[in-house]
């Protein structure tokens, strides 16, 4: 796959020497280290993913000749007109690890349709052998359908091509597979084009893939593998692994690894990172172009896809998460250099984030439904506009940078009263509630659950200046506001039957859960000297703050600024519940946005509507 000039990729190659002894000895501790971590799964797993794959593969065509034979044509030609199945992702780039999914492309010719695949396909997988957790997503980005059959997670995906027929030997490279099919079937095969070319674009798969174990296990472990959140994902993992490696045609894991970290920290962004030239094709699609798009000359850390239409696989990165993700690749060369001169352990590279540990103040997001599956749909909504709220914050004075945390946390509380249920939609469980069990709350009135997922943003604010006086406040209230409006403008938003509520917390009130088991130290008291300064110090802050001691004192407790008329503002929203476990809205009148002090001589101002 080397071009006319004798290489891979858009430039010559860095170095073409072999890797040294040293490299090598750090490539195999480096492969010790990731099979003592789990990233490989067993023999017999692999052979049960072929198995569950080679019956599904059969599905396909079944579906395929059902669906032919509904629209009139002959059984010989309906089996005729094929199917195929084709995978992407982990699994196609062989990363994967013993829980990871499967990504699967059905592709399907012209007969079948998108309704056939959620109106047919679902019902016969949810009677296969085998098959548990069916569940079907027509309206999302990517339509797609989720699954789990002997226990092997599986994401499945349609494509239509406009064929009569799917041969047993088709390649989706040809771009002109791309033409008179609809936008979602372009996307949805734009996974696994895009997979096969990095395969086909870098000198050495095998060193590719024991590289970018490496780095997928790192990004997880630092908490920077999202691209929802504003992160890189997996593809654009891949393509960074990828580019490294076609620098270093010959090198091998360990100084792949070791060249990726020191590259990548001093990659001169916006200059994009790409794998091959940028191609033009048979569609009237937008193809990346910053010359051409001011949306593209926006993009701060762009990593260009190598199929036809090009994009930007990182196009949600903001300026925070580019500053964190920078600081991580920092750490990284740190780290590495001193693994290849033998005063570190590959396993320091793998140590696990301190996002919990490392702000003193946080946003707390927080969805909430009384149903199970509404809470998914809902959730997922909220989630993908966090990358919303931290821009709008990065526009605010004295905050340096506000860094989302890549999951949710997910919790069911069962509730008695409206009070408990409201109590628990604002994040404020207390242990009677947190121990009540399901059936505790059976036959109950006005009973039920809440399902709650909350987000965290850290927030890293400026310290004070020398000489400034007075307390200073962080006002974010438009954010946080806007936030809010935000999420409610989604086409399905009930908010009789959904709630959500920003607010802010102090480190030392974060609940156990986002801990690990052993992971949350007591805090000790912090004495004040005589001359008022304090030991206490902080990463984001200045040390002569004060820091609250009580662990189990709650938001309630901090003092607030009155209003004019002598009343408390609340926080944020406050949803009031139903007994038939609806959630609505507090009277809007009383929703002001108010100035929450974070210490002495820190307020902060939220919004919520």
């Amino acid at each position: 796959m080397t071009n006319d000039r004798g290489y891979l990729g858009v430039t010559p190659p860095i170095s073409v020497v072999e890797s040294t002894e040293r490299e090598k000895e750090v490539t195999l501790t480096l492969m010790e280290e990731l099979r003592r971590q789990g990233t490989f799964e067993s023999d017999e797993e692999a052979r049960t993913r072929e198995l569950v794959l080679g019956r599904v593969s059969a599905l396909v065509k079944k579906f395929v000749q059902k669906v032919g034979i509904m629209r009139g044509l002959s059984e010989a030609t309906a089996i005729a007109s094929g199917g195929k199945i084709f995978t992407f992702g982990s699994y196609r780039l062989g990363v994967h690890g013993p829980s990871s999914d499967i990504d699967t492309l059905c592709v399907v010719p012209k007969h079948v349709s998108r309704d056939d695949f959620f109106d047919v396909f679902e019902p016969m997988l949810r009677e296969f052998d085998g098959a548990t957790e069916v569940a079907g997503v027509p309206d999302a980005y990517v339509p797609i359908i989720t699954a789990s059959i002997s226990g092997i997670p599986i994401d499945f995906l349609m494509a239509r091509l406009a064929l009569s027929s799917i041969p047993e030997d088709l390649s989706l490279q040809d771009d002109n597979l791309l033409r008179n099919i609809d936008e979602r079937c372009v996307r949805s095969l734009g996974g696994s084009r895009v997979a096969n070319e990095i395969l086909r674009l870098v000198p050495n798969v095998q060193v590719f893939r024991d590289s970018l174990r490496c780095i997928k296990l790192w990004a997880q472990r630092r908490a920077i593998y999202s691209n929802v959140n504003g992160f890189f994902g997996g593809v654009a993992w891949a393509m960074l692994v990828a580019r490294i490696c076609q620098l270093y045609p010959n090198a091998i894991a360990g100084a792949i690894v070791s060249r990726f970290f020191i590259i990548m920290y001093q990659w001169s962004w916006p200059q994009p990172v790409l794998l091959k030239q940028i191609e033009e094709g048979p569609l009237q699609v937008k193809v990346w172009n910053p010359k051409l798009y001011p949306a593209d000359r926006a993009h701060r850390m762009p990593i260009i896809t190598p199929t036809y239409p090009a994009m930007c696989a990182t196009h949600n990165v903001t300026a925070s998460t580019q500053m964190i993700t920078t600081e991580e690749f920092k750490r990284g060369a740190d780290i590495v250099d001193k693994v290849i001169v033998g005063t570190a352990q590959w396993s320091e590279l793998f140590l696990k984030h301190d996002f919990f540990h490392k702000y003193r103040y946080y946003l707390q997001i927080i969805a909430s439904t009384g149903d199970a599956d509404l809470q998914i749909k809902w959730s997922g909504t909220v989630e993908s506009r966090i990358r919303q709220l931290v821009m709008k914050l990065e526009y605010v004075d004295s905050l340096i940078l506000a860094h989302p945390f890549i999951k949710g946390f997910e919790q069911v509380c069962y509730c008695v009263s409206d009070e408990e249920i409201r109590a628990v939609a604002q994040g404020e469980i207390s242990e009677t509630i947190a121990r009540r069990k399901k059936d505790d709350i059976q036959g109950k009135e006005g009973a039920g659950p809440v399902y709650t997922t909350t987000f965290y943003v850290g927030l890293a604010i400026e310290p004070k200046q020398p000489g400034a006086t007075g307390p200073r406040r962080l006002d974010i209230s438009y954010p946080t506001t806007e936030f809010t409006k935000l999420v409610k403008m989604w086409e399905k938003f009930d908010e009789s039957s959904m709630g959500i509520v920003v607010r802010n917390i102090k480190s030392s009130l974060l609940p156990d859960n986002v801990f690990d088991p052993g992971e949350r130290q007591p805090k000790p008291a912090v004495k004040r000297s005589k001359g008022g300064k304090s030991s206490n110090t902080s990463p984001d802050m200045p040390s002569n703050k004060r820091p609250r001691t009580s662990s189990n004192t709650t938001t309630k407790d901090v003092p607030v600024k009155a209003n004019e008329n002598g009343t408390i503002p609340p926080i944020a929203l406050t949803p009031a519940v139903e007994t038939t476990g609806a959630f609505a809205p507090k009277d809007p009148s009383v929703i002001k946005s108010p100035q929450l002090p974070f210490g002495e001589n820190v307020a902060v101002a939220t919004g919520a509507q």
